[in-house]
């Protein structure tokens, strides 16, 4: 019946057996029936081509939806209960509907003693777990990270992270290995429907091993070194996401003017519309045009400190002079406007109203954690630890199953 088949199945949406007191007398054992939407179909009608009265399809369409979006109900992953009248006479009764979300979620409507349709509550289908993953940079880091199960949203918190201390277009080279301990939801076919937070990465690059820790510090999530010292220094190295170091801070002939000048920042070399990214927190001092450096940039920061980006092809939409703006926020978008001979980012550092080297600047530690939060900080990082010392060798990906959720009961025994 409806329980054993859908647990064997075990990528199937569970089945809504019969409750208690639903099967009215005259009416065989009701059977599953695979609800399979046409394009444009809603669950309603779908559920009366699977031979449900109009009214009860109303009823547990309207059940399994309240409150959520129709869209999220996965296509082709619900099942409807049905059963039929032991002899010719009467309509077939819908006993309940099994469906899954996008999510990995299972829904289940079912009758009480009353005889209503109603959403029962369900285990969700799919489980959280704790993930380790180990492996080489072949390719671009977005690359090398989506091989061992991160998403866009995690790969991007990764380059956020990682341009704290290195100069990704520099500083990462193939066969670099790193690893990655992280969130995510597992249905119960083993697929992943949703990645979650990054709670540790580590990177091996030029002859050094960074770790960097995750861990909530007054209502927020940062990362620290093994030390308890944030990773959010003063100001990110990198301040745009996949560029190279076109021109270094320092004396050298200017491509275009054709003489010998002191070039006061950085150029990072990157194609039009590439996002430019805040160095730090602060507030936007300038938005213009300014002479050879085109579109210009100021953010003025704590201590003095402030950092200027020119020749964007364009600024992030809503930033004006007065507005906030935190680390890693995209503020502009990389271009050739002013006295340029291809699209770049040229980047500034200045210090007390005077123009320093940026790679100097980058390198200022955060604050560090003391007392209480760095003991439950040391506390944190022990148990990432134990959890990548118990992973298997490098290379291999180890799900690690926390805070389960109890076995899915696929047989409804009594009303709702």
């Amino acid at each position: 019946m409806l329980g054993a088949a859908a647990s064997a199945a075990g990528d199937s949406p569970p089945s809504p057996a019969s409750a208690e007191g639903a099967v009215p007398d005259g009416y065989r054992p009701p059977r599953d029936t695979p609800v399979e939407l046409k394009a444009g179909e809603d669950l309603e009608h779908g559920l009366i081509r699977a031979g449900a009265p109009r009214a009860e399809a109303r009823q547990a369409a309207q059940a399994l939806v309240q409150g959520r979006d129709p869209a999220s109900l996965a296509p082709d992953e619900t099942v409807a209960s049905i059963a039929r009248p032991r002899f010719l006479f009467g309509a077939p009764r819908l006993i309940g509907v099994a469906a899954q979300t996008t999510a990995g979620e299972t829904l289940i409507v079912a009758r009480g003693f009353d005889g209503v349709l109603r959403l029962r509550p369900s285990f969700a289908a799919a489980r959280s777990v704790t993930t380790v993953a180990s492996g080489v940079m072949q390719g671009s880091l977005y690359e090398s990270a989506e091989r061992v199960g991160a998403d866009l949203t995690l790969i991007a918190k990764l380059v956020k992270l990682f341009s704290h201390r290195l100069d990704l277009a520099r500083d990462i080279r193939p066969g670099d290995r790193f690893t990655l301990v992280f969130d995510r939801k597992v249905a119960q076919s083993g697929a992943t429907v949703e990645t979650g937070g990054l709670r540790y990465a580590e990177v091996a690059a030029r002859g050094r091993t960074l770790r960097f820790y995750a861990f909530d510090h007054d209502g927020r999530t940062e990362f620290f070194d093994q030390r308890g010292v944030a990773i959010k220094g003063l100001l990110l190295r990198t301040p745009v996401d996949g560029a190279h170091i076109t021109s270094s801070f320092g004396m050298r002939e200017h491509p275009l003017l054709g003489y010998t000048r002191m070039h006061q920042g950085i150029d990072f070399g990157a194609e039009t519309g590439t996002p430019v990214l805040a160095a730090g927190d602060g507030v936007v001092a300038e938005r213009r045009v300014w002479g050879g450096y085109g579109n210009w940039l100021l953010i003025r920061h704590a201590g003095g400190w402030e950092t200027g980006y020119g020749h964007l092809s364009a600024y992030a939409q809503g930033l004006y002079p007065g507005m906030r703006v935190t680390q890693g926020q995209v503020v502009g978008y990389v271009g050739a406007t002013g006295l340029a001979t291809g699209p770049h980012l040229h980047y500034e550092v200045w210090r007390g109203g005077m123009r320093v080297n940026p790679v100097g600047a980058a390198a200022r530690e955060g604050a560090a954690l003391h007392g209480a939060d760095l003991t439950s900080f040391q506390f944190q990082r022990a148990r990432i630890d134990g959890m990548r010392n118990a992973a298997a060798p490098a290379g291999a990906t180890v799900a690690v199953a926390r805070d389960l959720r109890g076995p899915l009961s696929l047989t409804l025994r009594g009303g709702v």
